[in-house]
């Protein structure tokens, strides 16, 4: 895994090139956010040791493979972590794919994954977990958060934007990485989390699929337009 350091209290970990992870620093040592493809498990716990702090934390911000697809191991290797994601992300991650009333009757797009080990916290919109303000953030799939870092104003978007290819809101088709847009449920919903993440004013953002952005907000911005352009066009 390669591994970056963004700032005091955020590292990126990135394998095969495309796919990120995040450690963020707490009090106490790590938050993971995001475990990648199955088979990651190692590789984010040496990652760990390479920073120099326990791993004491994994959140998830969806349930599709490449984010959600590690969680076992590393609860495995790490007894007594706390693992923490959603409660729609709960019902993904058991296998129930049904869509709820309320949500848009778009397709569940991507490769959803099933783990055994049940959440020690079910999060929630606006909850506090460690450092990270949830941020519930579907679209790209139904059960989408992502974490604001309050410190520094680091949002750990997932794939609510993608930045590999060039940065585009989840459904925006991007040449150079298409898959994020293949995989979005819902483009209308997409694009509103995204008007809501770009409320957020982040100063880094911090995505499943591409580098890191500092001071983001011109870009965020172009890309929102770009996706009024397209979904509404």
């Amino acid at each position: 895994m390669r591994l970056q350091q963004i700032n005091q209290n955020l590292w990126q970990g990135t394998r095969m090139w495309l796919m990120n992870c995040y450690f963020v620093r707490e009090a106490d040592g790590l938050t993971v956010v995001d475990t990648l493809m199955p088979g990651s498990g190692r590789a984010i716990v040496e990652a760990a040791d390479k920073i120099g702090l326990p791993l004491k934390r994994l959140v998830l911000t969806h349930a599709h493979a490449d984010h959600a697809g590690s969680v076992d191991e590393v609860a495995e290797m790490v007894p007594g972590i706390e693992v923490a994601y959603g409660q729609r992300s709960a019902e993904f991650l058991r296998g129930e794919t049904g869509l709820k009333a309320g949500e848009a009757p778009s397709k569940l797009r991507g490769s959803y994954v099933t783990v055994d080990k049940a959440a020690d916290t079910l999060l929630q919109d606006g909850d506090l977990f460690g450092s990270l303000r949830v941020v519930a953030s579907p679209g790209h799939t139904p059960d989408h958060l992502a974490f604001f870092d309050e410190r520094d104003r680091a949002l750990i978007a997932g794939d609510a934007f993608q930045t590999q290819g060039g940065i585009a809101v989840a459904g925006v088709f991007r040449l150079g990485f298409p898959l994020p847009a293949l995989a979005t449920w819902d483009k209308p919903t997409a694009l509103s989390s995204a008007r809501k993440l770009f409320d957020l004013n982040p100063n880094y953002l911090a995505v499943g699929h591409g580098k890191v952005l500092k001071q983001p907000a011109a870009l965020m911005g172009q890309a929102i337009n770009t996706a009024e352009q397209k979904f509404n066009g």
